[in-house]
């Protein structure tokens, strides 16, 4: 019977098929702007992923917080203070140090860029991508001895000096208002996330980044404002939990007053944020399947009316009302279905096609596919069960007597 009943749907989609086209064209519509929407939302929720993954999931910045009502001169960090909390932490802490970095121009010859100086550790390429092409990376030494020693990145390196055979070399600098030669010791390549290639797609960037010691940029006072740390693998909870009731007692402050403050967390609030404006989007789209049910609801009616004498035909020899209900709930079904695979092909290549164009991997799950197709059969029974009951409970003599 089921057969049958779908043998019969696609014998009147066949016959009109211009209008049963226009027909599936709301649920197109509606089901492609729903998949766009949802797969551009975890496409951009999976760069956002990808790129903390490169700032280290297990990073935090630990500071005495700005909103405290006075920030005193004992809220600082001395580096004594840096070196007795990497000592007493050593278990859960894999690095640290204080949160330091500057921007300034970078002048080789008549050469000029603006470069970003981060300050590290001789240890940092244990917790960071760094691919070392030429030369070397800091060491103790060169923190120690706060030696303007620098290990420049590549495009940075090309595009200052040429090149990236460069070690030995040096350029000029103003920080802090004092004018100084920086020496190239090695160059790295950076690891270009997703996220970054998207924002070089929509121009290049004009900023070049390097790493030198951290003790170069703290300044002569030796005050710190803030430390940046990664922990451990599976510590950052408990490092959490220790560290923030001690520097509580040191810095003579409540608890709430510290602040430890995590790549993890704010990847959550990010990712929290970008979920809920892509289901918002959605569900603004998934109006229009409303709309494209409304106009199934419509050619269903003129249908019954078309096919007044079919249906009393029918029940005149034998169909009950239940059959005649399900013929037509059946093609009403069939309508939205196609209409909402129709509208997961345009939805699914227009998302593929665009992530290509900007070099991004475009993320479509499937399930979102089986929802949305699902969803429109149901968008189609649901506007189909007034037409189909108005034809089953049709009088099969009156039916019949219609012109």
């Amino acid at each position: 019977m089921l057969l049958e009943n779908i043998s019969m749907a696609f014998s009147a989609i066949r016959a009109n098929k211009m209008r049963s086209f226009l027909t599936m064209l709301g649920m197109i519509i509606g089901i492609g702007s729903v998949i766009s929407i949802v797969s551009i939302g975890d496409s951009m929720r999976a760069l956002v992923a990808d790129q903390y993954k490169d700032v280290g999931v297990n990073r935090a910045i630990l500071r005495v917080s700005y909103y405290v009502d006075e920030f005193r001169e004992s809220d600082y960090f001395t580096l004594d203070q840096l070196e007795r909390v990497k000592e007493l932490f050593s278990e859960e802490i894999a690095y640290i140090v204080p949160s330091a970095g500057t921007s300034a121009e970078g002048i080789y010859g008549r050469n000029r860029m603006q470069l970003y100086f981060q300050g590290v550790d001789y240890n940092y390429n244990e917790v960071q991508n760094i691919e070392i092409i030429e030369g070397r990376m800091l060491n103790e030494a060169d923190i120690l001895g706060r030696k303007l020693n620098v290990v420049l990145e590549e495009k940075a390196a090309k595009k200052l000096f040429g090149s990236t055979k460069i070690i030995g070399k040096s350029f000029r600098s103003t920080i802090y208002n004092e004018t100084k030669d920086y020496y190239v010791v090695g160059v790295y390549r950076e690891h270009v996330t997703a996220m970054m290639a998207l924002m070089q797609s929509f121009g290049e960037d004009q900023t070049g980044s390097l790493i030198l010691p951290y003790s170069v940029l703290i300044g002569p006072s030796d005050y710190i404002m803030s430390l940046d740390l990664f922990a451990r693998d599976g510590k950052l909870e408990q490092l959490k939990r220790k560290i923030v009731p001690y520097l509580a007692k040191e810095k003579n402050r409540l608890e709430s007053e510290i602040d430890f403050y995590t790549a993890a967390e704010e990847m959550s609030s990010m990712d929290g944020i970008m979920s809920g404006l892509s289901l918002a989007v959605g569900a603004i789209a998934g109006i229009s399947l409303v709309v494209g049910g409304i106009g199934i609801m419509n050619i269903m009616l003129v249908s019954v009316t078309e096919r007044t004498r079919e249906i009393g035909i029918r029940k005149a020899l034998g169909a009950k009302t239940r059959d005649v209900m399900i013929q037509f709930l059946t093609e009403s079904a069939l309508i939205s279905a196609f209409g909402g695979f129709l509208g997961v092909a345009i939805g699914v290549g227009l998302v593929t096609l665009g992530g290509g164009l900007i070099g991004i991997q475009a993320v479509v799950k499937p399930e979102i596919i089986g929802v949305a197709v699902g969803f429109s059969a149901l968008v189609g029974i649901f506007f189909g069960l007034y037409p189909a009951s108005r034809a089953a409970k049709a009088d099969p003599i009156d039916a019949l007597r219609y012109e």
